[in-house]
């Protein structure tokens, strides 16, 4: 699976969990929080998923703590799918444009 957000529209932590809760079709019980997002990522999503962060900088820029908590996150799954040893064409991968 191919998702993509986009940065231009997503300035804040609530524009991050509304787009990646609309990306995923989470909308029915995510906790729209970075525990949530784990919870989501981490169990929850059939792999293969590539994650493409489209304008990342115009949110890091917006957002940069925010940013770095969230990116945290998401390398956290990423190191937890290779941990696993799924094989690469089997796991979340993050990549930011």
């Amino acid at each position: 699976m191919i998702v993509e957000i986009d940065g231009e529209h997503i300035t804040s932590d609530v524009n991050f969990h509304r787009a990646i809760s609309k990306a995923f079709d989470l909308s029915s019980y995510y906790g729209n929080n970075l525990d949530a997002l784990w919870d989501a990522l981490s169990t929850d999503i059939e792999r293969p998923v590539l994650l493409i962060w489209n304008n990342s900088s115009i949110s890091k820029n917006a957002m940069p703590a925010d940013f770095d908590r969230i990116i945290k996150v998401l390398r956290r799954v990423e190191f937890q799918d290779a941990q696993w040893n799924l094989p690469e064409e089997e796991r979340f991968i993050l990549k930011l444009n």
